[in-house]
């Protein structure tokens, strides 16, 4: 039941109880809640109820049920109260011990209330009382402090007011020119100024920091702000007093006023004046006493503003084409009638005019870089513009003063240089953020101005030099202000930042110089292989290097650009050259009756190679190593290109004398000696080596215009020949008398032949031959003669064997012994042992003979042992006397 009844309240419990639907649901005869369709339904009846059409149902059937369901709610409710009264009663029963509860309760507020009240009267009162005492003390305090910074300002003031009155002084005694000096005493020893070297500073300027000092506090006592940010801390309940609002303090501000443009006055007027004579105590005095005054991070950023803009506009001034006509009109000559045109400034000069134009260039140029290097004021003639404060001044020397004493002066308290505060607001240091700007507009106007006008292009690609020297007259100038360096061993990074502005016209002037030397080169090569290039071709490309090189070479950078196009110009050149050489076998054919055409063509390459090497081979000594460095490669590749070209020839040259000097022993020079027949000419041999020496002479080396390299090539010819003549004469088995007188006509003829082929060298000395070259060949062929005739005894001694090789000896030795040669022993052809002994050591062939002479012994018959024991003796004697030597 009791489930039932909860379950029938439930429905008026519910928060979204409606009463009129209630009923509405109850007259329809549908359960509450309703749902959707319900709920529609019941909707519409309900707006259908309230509407003047009833509807179907009667309104006296709805109100009968209305009065029967309120009497079923009643019967409800009676059953209800009849079955829980005991509930309700025990409930009621309950209420008188709730009421000791909640008297005991309201008992307890009583003594709560009654500490509140006490609590209010130990708190609250005396709270109360102290907030009113502390904000008297707050007011206390307020006027405590408006009365001390009053204090404060009219002391200040009143010592800025002494302070005036000296500056005073001083400005009458300079105008009445008088001198004031201090006492020694009074120049301060310990003075910040002294102690970092920038020197000593007088009364006046110390006055004028002094009262900067006073000015700033002064400015900073009156400031609403400052005196906010002072009370801030303990004075929060109540606005700072301004100082100005105090008549005490507003009769000074005017004078304070007065005097802050005063002082501002003489701080430029030291600063300029510093700057112009280069006075590092002036700066420092000025910068002191920007300081003081709180302003020296702005006047340093207005300083270089101001240096931007003059810089810019003395270099736009320095390209202006439309001022250029203007001056080049001046130096012109006017027209006498008086109804002449005028007309437009023109951009581009004529035939007439173009040297007044290039004369007002680069007298415009020369100003502009005099200006910037110079530290006095100038003014342009034409009212450029009069820079009045401190940019007339700022200049290349002045940043640099400027900034030395920005890193020396330091702040008394931090020990901070200025340099690091104006670093605050500055980007970069004044130094540098001039060459930037420099380098910058020079880059910006200079590519302008040359895409602008064609004639600034044209002028100052081809002087280009004289530019540069322009500026290297500026680096020299500044030079001894700053630490600025322009050498052929070291450039400054701001000098390369500078020049790096110009590159436009460097990159023409390099284009020019390239299109020369290629020009050269081509002109060298442009005959072909019909008309080679030869001495007088190579010497003009030699002297076009040589010319280009010469005319950059006052500045390191540019003559280390040319050098690149001289490397690669000659590097074509020798890429044409290569083409035209000819390296098969006709070119080194030595046939005759005259040299080939290869071998011409390839002498006249040669001598183009070797003159234009010649030349260049002496820029070692003229040059920064670092140019030689770029040069050299090329050079070198030009020797060794020769040096490929003529090394086969010379080696055919060498090979064909040594064969035809082998061939002496096709020759019997054992026959016994007839009187007579007498002597007869040179042997056949003999005759074809004095035909191909003439031959190689005439034909072969005469075409070669190499100065000294061809004696050089003729020493070592005949330094070969006569060689291995020499060792092959010594090797002629069996030798006879008739042999030896032969042999001795043969040598003289050679020794004719050879003279006169030292003389083609070179050498127009009848003695050429004994030169010091191949003094020692040349003797061992004179006492090869004398050697033929010697007795057998005299052969083991030295002072009878002068100028001779142990070796030839020996060789003679076995040769009129009955003992076997050593290319006999070992089964050679006497070509191979000449060769053996060309290519091994002396110390070698010795031990080769030792060999030969100890298997002699020990295979030879009594009989032999003893008709060849002298001669292995003699030989012994020859090879110990030969160690003894070495």
């Amino acid at each position: 039941m009791a489930g039932d009844s909860s379950n029938d309240y439930s429905v008026f419990a519910s928060a979204d109880f409606d009463p009129n639907e209630y009923a509405n649901a109850v007259l329809a005869g549908e359960t509450y809640p309703a749902t959707g369709q319900n709920k529609q339904k019941l909707t519409r009846s309900a707006s259908g109820l309230q509407s003047s059409d009833v509807g179907k149902e009667d309104i006296s059937v709805a109100l009968a049920k209305l009065t029967y369901g309120i009497d079923d709610v009643s019967q409800q409710l009676r059953n209800v109260v009849t079955t829980h009264h005991e509930a309700l009663l025990s409930e009621a029963a309950s209420v008188h011990q709730l009421e000791g509860s909640l008297h005991a309760v309201r008992q307890g507020l009583v003594e709560l209330s009654s500490s509140l009240e006490k609590l209010r009267l130990k708190i609250r009162v005396p709270y109360q009382n102290l907030s009113a005492l502390v904000t008297r003390l707050q007011r206390l305090q307020l006027a405590a402090d408006v009365l001390r910074r009053t204090s404060r300002f009219v002391l200040l003031a009143r010592r800025l007011e002494f302070q005036m009155n000296e500056l005073a002084k001083f400005g009458a005694a300079v105008a009445n020119g008088k001198q004031l000096v201090p006492p020694v005493s009074a120049v301060s020893t310990t003075s910040p100024a002294i102690e970092e070297g920038i020197g000593p500073e007088g009364d006046r300027e110390r006055n004028i920091a002094k009262a900067a000092i006073s000015i700033a506090e002064l400015t900073s006592l009156s400031t609403p702000e400052s005196a906010a940010k002072r009370t801030s801390d303990s004075l929060d309940a109540l606005p700072p007093i301004p100082l100005r609002s105090i008549n005490a303090v507003v009769r000074h501000l005017p004078g304070i006023e007065a005097a802050r443009v005063k002082i501002t006055e003489e701080m430029e007027n030291m600063l300029r004046d510093g700057l112009e004579d280069l006075n590092q105590s002036l700066l420092a005095s000025s910068l002191q006493t920007a300081h003081n005054l709180r302003v020296l991070p702005e006047l340093i950023h207005d300083v270089v503003d101001e240096i931007k803009e003059h810089v810019e506009n003395r270099i736009k001034y320095a390209f202006d084409v439309t001022r250029i006509s203007k001056d080049s009109n001046k130096d012109s000559t006017p027209a006498v009638t008086s109804l002449m045109y005028r007309s437009r400034v023109r951009t581009e000069p004529t035939n007439i005019n173009a040297a007044q134009w290039t004369a007002a260039l680069w007298a415009r140029l020369e100003g502009m870089v005099e200006e910037l290097a110079s530290s006095c004021i100038k003014e342009s003639q034409d009212g450029l513009q009069v820079f009045v404060i401190y940019t007339n001044l700022m200049h290349c020397p002045q940043v640099y003063t400027l900034e030395k004493v920005l890193r020396l002066k330091k702040d008394t308290a931090t020990k901070a240089p200025f340099l690091e505060e104006v670093l605050k607001t500055l980007d970069n240091k004044p130094s540098s953020i001039f060459w930037m700007t420099m380098a910058r507009i020079l880059e910006t106007q200079s590519r302008e101005s040359a895409k602008a006008s064609s004639f600034i292009q044209q002028t100052l690609s081809n002087g280009y030099p004289r530019l540069l020297r322009l500026f290297h007259d500026f680096f020299l100038k500044i030079g001894f202000h700053t630490d600025t360096i322009y050498s052929q061993s070291y450039q400054s990074p701001e000098t390369v930042l500078v020049l790096r502005a110009i590159t436009n016209f460097e990159a023409l002037y390099l284009s020019r110089s390239s299109n020369r030397l290629t020009e050269a080169v081509g002109t060298a090569v442009a005959g072909g292989a019909r008309a080679p290039p030869g001495m007088a071709e190579g010497v003009a490309v030699a002297r076009t290097v040589a010319n280009e090189l010469d005319s950059a070479r006052f500045d390191p950078l540019l003559v280390k650009a040319v050098a690149k196009s001289v490397a690669s110009a000659l590097d074509i050149f020798l890429a044409r050259v290569d083409a035209l050489t000819t390296r098969d076998r006709s070119a080194t054919t030595l046939i005759g009756p005259g040299a080939t055409t290869q071998e011409a063509v390839n002498a006249q390459l040669t001598s183009a190679l070797y003159n234009c090497w010649l030349r260049l081979s002496k820029l070692d000594g003229e040059y920064h190593k670092s140019v030689v460095a770029i040069v050299d490669p090329a050079v070198q590749n030009m020797k060794t290109a020769y040096e490929k070209i003529t090394e086969p020839l010379l080696l055919a040259i060498r090979h064909d004398l040594t064969a035809i000097a082998s061939r002496l022993h096709r020759v019997d020079f054992g026959k016994a000696f007839d009187p007579e027949a007498g002597v007869g000419g040179p042997s056949l041999y003999m005759r074809d080596m004095v035909d191909k020496l003439t031959f190689v002479r005439d034909e072969i080396l005469g075409r070669f215009v190499i100065g000294d390299l061809a004696r050089t090539w003729v020493v070592g010819i005949v330094r070969r020949v006569i060689r291995s003549f020499v060792l092959n004469a010594s090797l002629a088995k069996p030798l006879g008398e008739s042999g030896k007188l032969q042999l001795t006509s043969d040598m003289t003829e050679f020794e004719f032949a050879l003279n006169a082929f030292m003389m083609q060298g070179g050498s127009q000395n009848r003695n050429s031959m004994r030169s010091d070259a191949i003094a020692e060949d040349y003797m061992a062929l004179r006492a090869l003669r004398p050697l033929l005739f010697l007795d057998n005894a005299s052969l083991a001694l030295e002072d009878r064997t002068v100028g001779l090789p142990p070796l030839i000896v020996l060789h003679h030795i076995l040769v009129r012994s009955p003992l076997p040669l050593p290319h006999a022993i070992h089964g050679w052809k006497v070509e191979e042992y000449v060769r053996w002994v060309d290519e091994h050591t002396e110390q070698e062939a010795f031990t080769l003979i030792e060999g030969c002479l100890a298997r002699w012994e020990a295979t030879c018959g009594e009989d032999e042992r003893v008709s060849g024991e002298e001669y292995v003796t003699l030989a012994r004697s020859v090879l110990v006397r030969s160690a003894s030597n070495v």
